[in-house]
């Protein structure tokens, strides 16, 4: 019975660590960034201002204000227009969606990172515009 027992634990402990890596792809970071023209049109575009835009390894970390009570109820987005634009370098329009349903007047600050490595194209960095705050930042991968 005791060898039972300590196969099961064995078992779960490599199926919780094997399930880390399920999100491999987004870098560790908190989102992926998502390619998709609809959603760039049509996603929420609650007022948001963006403080810093920094790339740390294949994640863009974004520190962003709004208005609400805590900013736990925001649904947040990094959203690409699919478009490539041909100059040199390269460049994507991206937004930050945010859903803002909160109707306090503080001022929230928050800072999320969101992979950006399916952002990449030919050559070896691309220019990321965020369209809605008249940042942009080079991505050198």
């Amino acid at each position: 019975m005791k060898k039972l027992i300590i196969l099961c634990f064995i078992l779960i402990t490599i199926s919780a660590c094997s399930n880390d890596d399920d999100n491999g792809s987004q870098n560790n970071c908190d989102f992926g960034a998502i390619i998709s023209l609809e959603q760039y049109s049509n996603a929420p575009s609650d007022e948001l201002i963006v403080n810093s835009l920094q790339i740390e390894n294949d994640c863009l970390k974004i520190n962003f204000s709004s208005g609400g009570y805590d900013g736990s109820t925001w649904e947040v987005k990094l959203i690409d227009s699919e478009d490539i634009f041909e100059s040199s370098p390269p460049q994507r329009n991206v937004r930050l969606s945010l859903k803002n349903e909160e109707s306090c007047e503080a001022f929230i600050t928050k800072e999320l990172t969101f992979s950006i490595s399916n952002l990449q194209v030919d050559g070896n960095q691309v220019r990321l515009n965020i369209t809605n705050s008249n940042e942009s930042i080079l991505y050198d991968y």
